[in-house]
């Protein structure tokens, strides 16, 4: 076991910044289970200057009998395991900040940081936080286009990647500097397909010095995490959140998923989504539990539940997608079971809340909240749950419902946040868009854009999205993106798409289309169809079902998408890829991925 080390020569802040930041996050943990008491006497902290890296998880690291507990564990797809304790995390994360810096790395710089669940990928987070170089998550799915876009739009400086994935920045343009993640053997190659681009190892960082010096002090309202997040339209908008909005907003992330120190946390989600570092990085590190990572080639249920048994995890978090595998594959399968779990994402089923509590005699208890936030709305512990409501609002935020079209406070309307007392959790803006900042904070409340009702006793129950967006697998889906790729076919002259109900992954993409002249609505044009979607899409943004109609529309011309969202939720529709009579609507024959046997999975 490595012992704690001093990781920074000097403080990042003005002195007892620490202390003040552990007194409030000790107070949430008191009052876990009293949540009217936490909503009356919660307080955010106010410091103007902090740097969760430095000032928080240092801190840990260096008590001798706190830095000495795992902060990071992690199990391979091949059984192997990495364990590491906050003093051995603070440690190598000063020698990548260190390592970084002699490659040019500067304050300001803006890092993509592209890797799967390794090691790696906290070292960079923690390291990118040291140098006040601000992060910005990305899926290691995302494909070379949305790469481009995101370098631009990101203004990226240094790129941080796995060795599987470096190929693909060949065809993105850019100054920015490239680090490879990977052995020898694997970087050399990934340098052979990216001529002209200079590759650092990403190894070499080890031999880099372990006390990390910062070039000054961190203001609190510093820029920390970017985030890209799908709108309406076809480009996306990227988040700006802070050591504020995140460091302090996490508090209440940590409130609802009640973690104390000592937690084995494990919590389901990919890089490069907010939800990523909400639950693998900020709260159960706030709360000083260890982050619990099971790697898996493909999604297995079962092994993920004999995972949870070996290591002890006491608390767990998954979207209602893989709750809902976990049933099918049978809950008694874990032998001691957390003692907490929670689902985020997507509206949770009442029947997997109540299957989850007669095997695990657990309530799940469902939480709320955005790219653009951290948690607002959630069941707490100890408080009764009502199946398929969200919760109550969380300490330190203001929430009310407001009418779309009056703003007057309703019981049924928009989910807003009072923002005139400035809480953190809220992003601090849309970057280079000032106009859609304005859109969603205007009037002293910042708009969330989704609708929920309240019930008599203050519990929120979400309803939908004021626009099209919707979840398809815990991942948000613009409709006006998979559109855009399905009009580019030449058999393909309109498409709407929206959610379909799915019974695993809660909802899934399906178009709606209007064929070009002299194209047949034949079965092959629709396999065609789908493969080129496949194609051209990422996998969480793949459309799983079509369906050959007339698309229903205003007066005015536009589509109308109610009318075909209400369809799909009343699920009256032909049976995939069998011929119907058209119904009254005209709306005319589904075909889905499972027709087709080289499309499945």
């Amino acid at each position: 076991m490595v012992e704690p080390v001093p990781t920074s020569a000097m403080s990042d802040a003005a002195p007892g910044v620490s202390e003040q930041y552990e007194a409030v996050r000790d107070r949430v943990l008191e009052l876990r289970e009293d949540y009217d008491r936490a909503r009356e006497e919660f307080r955010w902290p106010r410091m103007e200057h902090f740097n969760f890296a430095l000032d928080w998880f240092d801190h840990v690291a260096r008590d001798p009998g706190r830095g000495s507990r795992d902060a990071l564990w992690i199990v391979a797809a091949d059984g192997s395991e990495q364990r590491r304790t906050f003093a051995e995390l603070a440690e190598s994360s000063a020698r990548t900040a260190n390592w970084l810096r002699g490659l040019g790395v500067r304050r300001g710089d803006r890092i993509l940081l592209m890797l799967g669940n390794q090691l790696e990928l906290w070292e960079t987070q923690l390291a990118g936080m040291k140098l006040g170089a601000p992060l910005i998550p990305t899926a290691v799915m995302m494909p070379p286009a949305d790469l481009q876009d995101r370098v631009r739009r990101g203004r990226v400086s240094w790129v941080v990647t796995d060795a599987a994935n470096a190929p693909k920045f060949a065809a993105v343009d850019g100054d920015y500097g490239l680090v490879v993640v990977g052995g020898d053997a694997e970087v050399e190659a990934a340098r052979a397909q990216l001529p002209g681009r200079a590759v650092r190892r990403y190894a070499d960082s080890a031999g880099a010095d372990a006390v990390f010096v910062p070039e000054g002090v961190t203001r609190s309202r510093d820029p920390l995490l970017l985030y890209f997040t799908s709108g309406t339209t076809s480009q996306a908008k990227l988040v700006e959140h802070t050591h504020y909005s995140y460091s302090f907003g996490h508090l209440s992330t940590v409130y609802w998923m009640g973690l104390r120190p000592g937690d084995v946390h494990l919590n389901i989600a990919s890089p490069g989504w907010g939800k990523h570092s909400w639950s693998n990085f900020f709260a159960p590190w706030i709360a000083e539990a260890t982050v619990f990572i099971l790697n898996q080639e493909r999604f297995d249920a079962v092994g993920l539940m004999e995972q949870m048994g070996r290591a002890g995890v006491t608390s767990f978090c998954a979207p209602p997608t893989v709750w809902r595998m976990l049933i099918q594959a049978d809950l008694h399968r874990v032998q001691d079971p957390p003692v907490s779990a929670v689902s985020a994402g997507e509206p949770l089923n009442p029947e997997v809340i109540r299957r989850v509590q007669e095997a695990w005699g657990v309530t799940i208890r469902d939480g709320y909240g955005q790219t653009e936030t951290t948690l607002q709305i959630a069941n707490t512990p100890g408080q009764p749950v009502v199946p398929g409501a969200m919760g109550r609002p969380l300490p330190g935020f203001v929430v009310e419902l407001l009418d779309p079209r009056t703003g007057a406070p309703a019981e049924e309307g928009e989910i807003c946040l009072k923002v005139d007392d400035d809480p953190p959790g809220i992003m601090a803006g849309y970057i280079d868009e000032p106009e859609r900042t304005a859109e969603v904070v205007q009037d002293g409340w910042y708009h969330t854009r989704d609708i929920a009702r309240r019930d008599e006793h203050g519990v929120y129950t979400y309803v939908g999205r004021t626009d099209d967006v919707f979840k398809a697998s815990d991942y948000r889906i613009s409709p006006f993106e998979l559109e855009s790729v399905l009009i580019e076919h030449p058999a393909v002259a309109e498409a709407a798409v929206v959610p379909a109900p799915d019974p695993v992954r809660h909802a899934v993409p399906k178009a709606y289309l209007v064929l070009a002249a002299g194209a047949e609505p034949t079965r092959e044009l629709a396999g065609e169809i789908l493969r080129f979607a496949r194609e051209n899409l990422a996998p969480y943004k793949r459309v799983r079902r079509i369906e050959f109609t007339d698309l229903p529309k205003t007066i005015s011309g536009k589509i109308r998408r109610v009318v075909l969202r209400e369809r799909e939720a009343a699920a009256d529709r032909p049976a995939a890829g069998a011929p119907a009579a058209p119904p009254a609507d005209g709306l005319g024959i589904e075909y889905t991925e499972a027709d087709f046997p080289g499309l499945r999975g």
